[in-house]
């Protein structure tokens, strides 16, 4: 078992989440505010996904997401092959000082056509609840 954080899909309500195995739910967290966060266009969606960055010194926020206990066996066969190809499996750092893998955008995906910077969220659900009309 490994500690992930989600930020994406794979948290809970989110079209991943059943992919995770019914792995155990530590809590909410957020990274240290040295990311950058995208909504990344897919297959003609123009925000398919979120994507996890490292920014520049000084220019980086603090994202929140979710952090699980998650089976490396799950992990493997079921969560990473239904990732998107622009994301990889990286390291994240967490606020409370920890770190946890996580997904994160591909550095040769840094320019990807559509991208938006959508870091001033602060979290996918709140760039998808803003997009919604939803508080």
């Amino acid at each position: 078992m490994v500690h992930m954080f989600l930020n994406g899909g794979g948290m809970k309500g989110g079209n991943l989440h059943h992919l995770i195995g019914g792995a155990p739910f530590l809590g909410p967290a957020t990274t240290l505010p040295i990311y950058r966060l995208h909504a990344v266009p897919l297959d003609g969606a123009a925000d398919d996904h979120p994507a996890l960055q490292a920014a520049p010194p000084g220019e980086g926020a603090a994202i929140e997401g979710e952090l699980y206990d998650i089976d490396l066996t799950v992990l493997r066969t079921s969560l990473l092959p239904a990732e998107p190809p622009d994301l990889e499996l990286g390291v994240v750092g967490l606020a409370d000082g920890t770190e946890a893998l996580g997904m994160r955008l591909r550095d040769a995906c840094a320019d990807l056509p559509g991208m938006v910077d959508i870091t001033a969220h602060g979290s996918w659900r709140a760039y998808r609840a803003s997009k919604a009309g939803t508080p």
